[in-house]
């Protein structure tokens, strides 16, 4: 009998929480801004963004959320919109872990929508890459290509970093248990690295001394496919702008899924109901 009672209080204890608890899912679009696109928010070279996590409801307006996104960046010089000559391109995958809070203005359960804003903190994992003049994919970080390593007292950049989290969204109810909405997350970051570019160039000497010729070839890379030769920058000649860090951002299409469906069965139709 009072195995029975165990058992019995368990699950009345699962099925409260699984009132509150959601699995999600994102797809869309992973954007950066930077040294090669300057842009503070645009869909132009875009990459890919796929996401999954949890959510659970604190109450009917906050909750607290998780999410771990897979995601591609990428952009190129030709298509920006200023310094096309200087023809760098740059490519990254990113791992983003982010856990925060989300307040939902309305009360989902009576309105059967809600527009919503959430903050946190994430922790990412990036690793820019480019393409030779050869056709070859090069990592950029282990080449210093400003001269990490050995010029002014610059180090290599962390891969592994965290970030500022925040954004928001609109969701909309379509049954008891299920939420499709559309969401824009924005990263603030503490680095000017994500495109491997941020400051200044190294003496060009020193630079294949060091670091190797391949460093100095995708550090200036102005002169691929061209005949007119312009000479390698001077040491110390602008770069890019160390002044301002990259941020990305994900834009796309969530889904949530409440389990509260799994101990109640199938959904009822209809508006939604409070089950709180």
């Amino acid at each position: 009998m009072k195995f029975l009672t165990v058992v019995i209080f368990l699950l009345s204890a699962a099925q409260i929480q699984a009132q509150k608890l959601s699995v999600t899912a994102f797809g869309g679009m992973a954007n950066y801004s930077g040294d090669l696109q300057e842009k503070r928010f645009t869909t132009s070279q875009a990459g890919y963004a796929f996401g999954a996590g949890v959510l659970y409801e604190l109450t009917d307006k906050i909750a607290l959320r998780s999410n771990v996104t897979i995601a591609k960046i990428k952009a190129t010089d030709a298509l920006g919109t200023s310094n096309k000559d200087r023809n760098l391109s740059f490519s990254s995958p990113l791992l983003d872990v982010h856990v925060g809070a989300e307040y939902n203005f309305l009360n989902i359960y009576e309105k059967g929508f809600t527009p919503y804003v959430f903050a946190g903190i994430s922790y990412f994992h990036f690793n820019p890459s480019a393409i030779d003049s050869s056709g070859n994919k090069v990592f950029l970080q282990p080449l210093g290509t400003e001269g990490q390593g050995f010029y002014d007292n610059r180090t290599k950049y962390k891969l592994n970093q965290f970030a500022i989290p925040f954004g928001g969204g609109v969701k909309l109810a379509l049954g008891d248990n299920i939420r499709l909405g559309l969401e824009v997350g924005l990263r603030k970051t503490n680095t000017d690295y994500l495109d491997d570019v941020s400051k200044t160039y190294a003496d060009q000497t020193l630079l294949a001394q060091n670091n190797g010729q391949k460093a100095v070839e995708l550090s200036f890379r102005q002169n691929e496919g061209k005949t007119n030769v312009v000479p390698y920058p001077a040491a110390g000649t602008q770069r890019g702008k160390a002044a301002y860090k990259d941020w990305y951002y994900f834009t796309g299409v969530t889904m949530s899924f409440r389990l509260n469906s799994i101990f109640e069965g199938k959904s009822k139709l209809g508006c939604p109901v409070n089950v709180h």
